[in-house]
């Protein structure tokens, strides 16, 4: 398995809040999460670094007899606890949260985690499938039936999402699985890539673009050249 990722500021944004990390682990393992920050001027930045170096560091540090599922459900809580207090405590970080989409992929099976409307995909020859539920405004009224899909892509309230970490004392994020075979990818990015590049793009990008390796690359330089309004962060896994 290998993995890759980038993140940039995008077009506009003078800082770039989001943040990533992936480590490869002793028995093969990729763990792998993407963040983006909200909360003003300094605040986004805070809540997204730390939300990756706490989650990180938990998760490595509680090896054992634990399910993957719980090792990453303590890691996403005790970053959203730590990011909750620091919200309360400093006067620049009142209000600071994070989305948070994290993966554990295997040679058969993926597991995946997440808070927010940073994303994770499923791609292969068959197709690309969204495998995370965004907790967003729009999202809740595509459910409803109130919005299609393609309208929520330009809803002007597309970006207010509904959960974050550090929003909550206590974290209720969302877990999936899903079975990794030969030649399978899973990406994860920040809402600067899936508001401006299409699924059917982001398909063709890691099946037929070229080397794997520059794929984030790719998707990073589209997202760029159609004014990257938002930071741009991408992390693809190859099985």
């Amino acid at each position: 398995m290998q993995v890759w990722g980038i993140t940039h500021r995008g077009a506009v944004r003078s800082q770039n809040q989001d943040a990533y990390d992936t480590r490869q682990l002793e028995d093969g393992r990729i763990i792998a999460l993407v963040c983006d920050g909200m909360g003003g001027a300094r605040a986004g930045n805070v809540a997204s670094t730390m939300a990756v170096e706490l989650f990180m560091k938990e998760f490595l540090n509680r090896t054992g007899d634990a399910r993957e599922e719980e090792r990453m459900q303590w890691a996403a809580a005790l970053a959203n606890k730590e990011i909750f207090q620091r919200s309360i405590r400093e006067e620049d970080c009142t209000g600071m949260g994070t989305t948070l989409v994290a993966a554990l992929v295997g040679e058969r099976e993926a597991v995946i985690l997440n808070e927010g409307d940073s994303r994770a995909y499923h791609i292969n020859q068959d197709g690309i499938v969204l495998i995370t539920r965004d907790h967003s405004l729009v999202e809740d009224l595509v459910e409803r039936g109130e919005l299609t899909r393609e309208q929520a892509r330009t809803h002007p309230h597309k970006n207010l999402i509904t959960r974050a970490l550090g929003a909550e004392p206590v974290l209720m994020a969302d877990c999936f699985r899903k079975e990794m075979a030969p030649g399978d990818y899973l990406l994860l990015c920040s809402d600067g890539l899936s508001n401006v590049v299409g699924e059917q793009e982001m398909l063709y990008e890691v099946i037929h673009g070229g080397e794997a390796e520059n794929c984030c690359q790719r998707l990073l330089e589209i997202a760029l050249n159609r004014g990257a309004p938002d930071n741009v962060t991408a992390v693809l896994v190859s099985r």
